[in-house]
């Protein structure tokens, strides 16, 4: 069984969008009838997210954490316990293309660290922002970049390497530390597909919104 982890913290503007691609993709004919359980995170959810999520037909956990490295470990030990060998993670601000978990198995490593496209650039993210992003920016095979947007992981390298951490932000690029220390096999790539918010209201202190916003803040 292959699991899908969203966690999510007021998604209610995006959250459909993100379930309805993800859904997608689990039924990609590479994956060859594999089942798939998309397992959305509730985390101190005010508004609709909750109810927007019921009316899909994926997995709902909720927890009171507000904290997304323990709502990612939480809801990667809930799909463990169903079964998953394979644990795919995306945010609930981000959508996946149709072939996003065939090219994450496809890729036949211990774990994935895919690269994400900006959606329509947010109104306030000025031209000079949107350039020098673009240009540091490495959209290509062996990149460095990781994103709990577009990540996957075997269970059993997940499990070797000790899980997420329970970190307010982060908590992805200190998981593929461990992998790495670990001596997981880690795929670089380009071809896992996932386009993801510019907004500039962070869900999680110093994660891509924050960093948008100092691109934003610096002088053209």
């Amino acid at each position: 069984m292959i699991g899908v982890l969203i966690p999510v913290h007021n998604e209610e503007q995006l959250l459909g969008a993100c379930l309805e691609t993800v859904l997608q993709a689990g039924q990609h004919p590479a994956l060859a009838g594999e089942p798939v359980v998309v397992l959305a995170v509730l985390d101190s959810c005010s508004d609709a997210s909750t109810e927007i999520a019921r009316g899909y037909p994926v997995a709902i956990l909720e927890v009171l954490a507000r904290n997304v490295g323990q709502t990612r470990a939480a809801g990667a030990q809930y799909l463990l316990d169903l079964g998953a060998r394979w644990i795919a993670c995306t945010d609930g601000d981000s959508t996946v293309a149709e072939d996003w978990l065939a090219e994450q198995l496809a890729l036949d490593a211990d774990a994935v660290c895919g690269t994400v496209t900006p959606g329509q650039w947010d109104k306030d993210i000025p031209e000079h922002a949107q350039i020098r992003y673009q240009q540091h920016y490495q959209h290509r095979d062996d990149h460095r970049h990781v994103h709990g947007a577009n990540l996957g992981v075997s269970a059993a390298a997940y499990l070797r390497a000790g899980g997420f951490p329970p970190l307010a932000c982060h908590e992805d690029v200190q998981l593929i530390r461990q992998l790495e220390m670990s001596g997981a096999r880690i795929a670089w790539s380009c071809r896992p597909r996932v386009t993801t918010s510019t907004r500039l209201n962070a869900r999680a202190q110093g994660g891509f919104a924050d960093y948008l916003r100092t691109l934003s803040s610096s002088p053209a």
